[in-house]
């Protein structure tokens, strides 16, 4: 699972290892982040899923 900023940017990678099917929390601390429009990509083997997310201050 990993963040981009508006630019197509990686800024951030919440997860990296894979993990056993299930039910997952992740908590991302925008402290270090400007306000704006960031995107979560999500994959999972074939599947890939796209999230906006807006971080306001």
């Amino acid at each position: 699972m990993k963040v981009y900023d508006a630019m197509g940017r990686e800024v951030a990678t919440l997860v990296s290892e894979n993990k056993t099917q299930g039910t997952y929390t992740v908590k991302f601390n925008g402290a270090d982040f400007s306000s704006g429009v960031y995107f979560v990509r999500m994959q999972a083997g074939d599947f890939s899923q796209v999230r906006r997310m807006v971080l306001v201050k």
